[in-house]
């Protein structure tokens, strides 16, 4: 597991701890390592931009973020690729799934709204492992959705930048992050590298 070094209520998965979504051994694996339930909270994750807010573990239907105020509860996503993000506010915590379609519509951005809007401004944020535009090849539909974070894989195709895109979406936080790509580096699940269906999980919780 990886843990921000400053903060707690934030954990991001690497490959050695398992497929923690489909292996309930491995989630209580890590849960006991967290000191943290292992009832988790999880949507069915489809690419947008939706947020929820929970007040339990289990299905919280179609959405790509989640936020609760409801101490120890654990909030989770799940990722091979696209990149997990964590926000803390003094009492409540949100975590949402972004790739290149939920960056667009504004997932982590919407996450921070709809907890400022209920008193809860996040005041710092993690963002976990995920593809860097090392690896992230593009076409141009995609490329038009990133106008300021184009950039180029080392195989020298187009692609873009989605962490300093979701970084301005998160413009004034104190962000701290992973820093390392899935899909070239060791110790992920990629589904661009091999189409791997595991995921990695990002967690989230009030400690």
């Amino acid at each position: 597991m990886i843990r921000p070094p400053s903060w707690d209520g934030a954990a991001f998965s690497e490959g050695d701890d398992g497929d923690i979504r489909h292996d309930p051994v491995a989630r209580g694996r890590v849960s006991a390592e967290l000191g943290i339930s292992a009832d988790w909270a999880f949507a069915r994750q489809v690419h947008g931009g939706d947020v929820v807010r929970v007040d339990g573990p289990g299905d919280a239907g179609e959405a790509d973020a989640l936020w609760t105020t409801d101490e120890g509860l654990p909030l989770s996503v799940f990722t091979a690729d696209c990149f997990g993000v964590v926000l803390h506010a003094a009492e409540a915590v949100g975590v949402a799934h972004c790739g290149w379609r939920g960056t667009v519509a504004g997932v982590a951005r919407n996450l921070r709204d709809e907890m400022s809007r209920a008193g809860q401004d996040p005041v710092w944020g993690a963002i976990g492992p995920g593809i860097g535009p090392c690896c992230f090849e593009v076409g141009p539909e995609v490329s038009r959705s990133f106008d300021g974070y184009r950039s180029g894989t080392t195989w020298g195709t187009e692609s873009v930048d989605l962490v300093a895109a979701l970084r301005d979406q998160l413009g004034g936080l104190e962000l701290w992050g992973v820093d390392e790509c899935t899909r070239h580096e060791e110790g992920w699940f990629s589904h661009r590298r091999d189409g791997d269906p595991r995921r990695l999980a990002t967690i989230g919780w009030v400690p």
